[in-house]
């Protein structure tokens, strides 16, 4: 693709903008009709040739007009061929400018409410295609506005605030669009993410308070109950009025603001728009019939504590602001007001923030692509496997350093206790109780909590390593190079903000290892085990003699076999104190340790070797693919 396009296509105004591939500068906003920001409309004159914008509004003798046709896209089928005519007439303006040629090398990306389904974005993007648009894809108008504030020089938001909790509010003229976003990618919420409140509530409060203080407003009423287009075309003179003067209030206040519009239907009228304090809080605070007696204010703090309610998970920490209301001051100290612990920030020229957020996706979505081939082609190759395999008995050691002393205290000796005190009856028991133990006590969060440590210290020079080939990729396709540093999400201090501690790497997956472990620690401690954890020492002494009364009259074999299936009284355990169970473990630590080595070596562990190699490979493969989409807002 040689060019992006942005299409925000609005209820009320519409903007595009577009973005040269490999271009430094942000996307240029296009000029449709001689102007950036475009009202929604379109009209057909007698002879059947298409008008859109501003003049279609209020032009003579149309045959046919329509208006405000997006907000009704999901109530209302015949709304579709209101998209499409508004859509070709603004592909064929761009085209007459020279500004667009739908046989070249580029994408629209056109907007969407975060609140559609992916049912309602498919029918949305077949009537572009129907209207002769080159590639198209539908996105969330939110996840632009991000975009557009994480990629705008004038925010500085920059490539870290998509490891934290976002919320977006796109404030329209007819919907508020809510986006929760964490770790740069949409969550769904569950107040659907779009609230039936918009600007155009305000615009008709401003334009009614004219009518009421006007000396023609008997006339204008009227004039507005037979004219669709001349009541629309004041309401967004009220709104562009409204906006003017919450963009600066103070100086405002103190200068005045106002507009007189002259209204020509079957005769000259005139109707003046003025805003101020009052006007203000009559917009704001007053309830009216727009919103079943509500005042703005109420029902847009109703819908933000909703929203707070509806998101599982961490609280936004930075909180956006788009559309053209997102200049009133009042409205960000509501949005500080319900999320106290966010920032809040709005674009400089809000108008715009969606269109060209619209055209950075285009870009983004070239260099994800091929960011993403280059990380899935290294996934593919030998390289993590001979990474990992050069370091994985460091692991094994680190591994069995950690667990053994664990094992013996928290596992062994718990049931050579109860063994002591009658709970286990024979000591032929003892091993399908080790067996049991061990292996429960190896699955449990104790045991991969312990792992953590090692497994963290070995992942370090992995780590290193593997950056030799990752560092690379990041520097071809302009990624902070952290971004898929293993490093960095092992750093503490990023773990809470980057990925939870355990997602870096799930310890409770490396099942051959654990199961490895398992099985040569009950091969050590059982098979007669019982008979070797009770001897030693001066009870051991008298146990031996009693052994090797037994050895001389029934033989060693048969010895065992009758020891092992004794029900000894327990007064003859209690002759082993605890303390003497607690020295063996001790004793018997490095023993157990050793003979793990030993066991290693004289299997060749070349099975072990391969299936953890194989077990380990996969998830830090699987962690870098994790990673790379932290640095991509998904545009799907």
């Amino acid at each position: 693709m040689e060019r992006y396009f942005g299409f925000d296509l609005g209820d009320a105004e519409s903007a595009v903008s577009v973005l040269e591939k490999d271009s430094a500068r942000e996307p240029e906003v296009l000029q449709v009709g001689g102007t950036g920001s475009f009202i929604t409309a379109w009209a057909r004159k007698e002879d059947m040739q298409l008008v859109i914008g501003e003049p279609a509004c209020y032009l003579t003798g149309a045959s046919e007009r329509k208006l405000r046709f997006k907000s009704r896209f999901l109530t209302d089928p015949g709304s579709e061929r209101d998209v499409k005519q508004f859509a070709k007439g603004v592909l064929s303006e761009l085209v007459k400018a020279s500004l667009a040629d739908p046989q070249e090398d580029c994408c629209f990306y056109i907007g969407c409410p975060a609140g559609w389904d992916k049912n309602a974005r498919e029918r949305y993007r077949s009537i572009f295609e129907a209207a002769g648009y080159p590639p198209v894809r539908i996105i969330s108008e939110s996840r632009a506005a991000l975009v557009s504030a994480c990629q705008s020089r004038h925010l500085q938001v920059g490539y870290d605030i998509l490891s934290h909790p976002v919320l977006v509010v796109d404030i329209g003229s007819s919907t508020t669009d809510f986006a929760y976003i964490m770790g740069g990618r949409e969550v769904e919420l569950q107040t659907g993410g779009e609230s039936f409140l918009g600007g155009g509530q305000m615009d008709e409060l401003l334009l009614d308070a004219a009518l009421e203080a006007s000396d023609r407003e008997k006339e204008l009423r009227g004039v507005f109950e037979k004219s669709e287009p001349w009541r629309t075309y004041c309401e967004f003179a009220a709104r562009r009025l409204k906006e003017k003067y919450f963009s600066d209030e103070a100086y405002w206040q103190e200068h005045g603001c106002m507009e007189t519009i002259r209204v020509f239907y079957d005769r000259p009228l005139s109707l003046t728009l003025r805003m101020d304090r009052e006007m203000a809080d009559r917009i704001l605070y007053r309830p009216c019939r727009q919103l079943s007696g509500r005042s703005f204010a109420q029902v847009f703090r109703e819908s933000l504590k909703e929203v707070r309610d509806g998101i599982d998970g961490k609280q936004p920490e930075l909180l956006f602001l788009t559309g053209g209301v997102s200049r009133l001051g009042t409205l960000r100290d509501w949005c500080r007001e319900v999320f106290p612990e966010a920032v809040v920030i709005t674009a400089r020229d809000p108008e715009f923030s969606v269109s060209k957020g619209l055209a950075w996706c285009g870009s983004i979505d070239e260099e994800m692509r091929a960011f993403t081939k280059e990380i899935t082609d290294l996934k593919d190759s030998s390289t993590v496997e001979q990474i990992v395999e050069h370091h994985v008995q460091e692991l094994y050691k680190s591994a069995v350093e950690t667990l053994t002393e664990p094992i013996l205290r928290d596992v062994v000796l718990p049931v050579i206790y109860r063994w002591r005190d009658g709970a286990i009856r024979r000591l032929s028991d003892i091993d399908e109780e080790l067996q049991r133990e061990i292996t429960a006590w190896m699955h449990s969060e104790t045991a991969h909590s312990l792992l953590v440590g090692p497994v963290t210290s070995w992942l370090k020079p992995v780590a290193y390593e593997l950056e030799e080939h990752t560092v690379p990729i990041c520097v071809r396709h302009h990624v902070p190079y952290r971004a898929l540093s293993l490093n960095s999400y092992l750093n503490a201090s990023d773990l809470d903000i980057r990925v939870e501690a355990k997602s870096v790497f799930a310890i409770g997956e490396i099942t051959w290892m654990i199961d490895t472990i398992i099985s040569i620690l009950i091969g050590l401690l059982c098979g007669g085990g019982g008979i070797a954890l009770i001897t030693g020492g001066l009870p051991g002494i008298i146990a031996g003699a009693v052994i090797s009364l037994l050895v001389l009259v029934l033989g060693k074999d048969r010895m065992e076999d009758v020891l092992l299936k004794a029900n000894l009284p327990v007064a003859a355990r209690k002759l082993f104190p605890k303390s003497y169970f607690s020295a063996r473990m001790n004793r018997i630590s490095d023993e157990v340790k050793q003979s793990f080595y030993e066991t290693l070596e004289k299997d060749k562990n070349e099975e072990i070797t391969e299936r953890l190699v194989r077990e380990l490979s996969g998830q830090i493969e699987d962690c870098l693919i994790k990673m790379a989409r932290t640095v991509e807002i998904p545009l799907v």
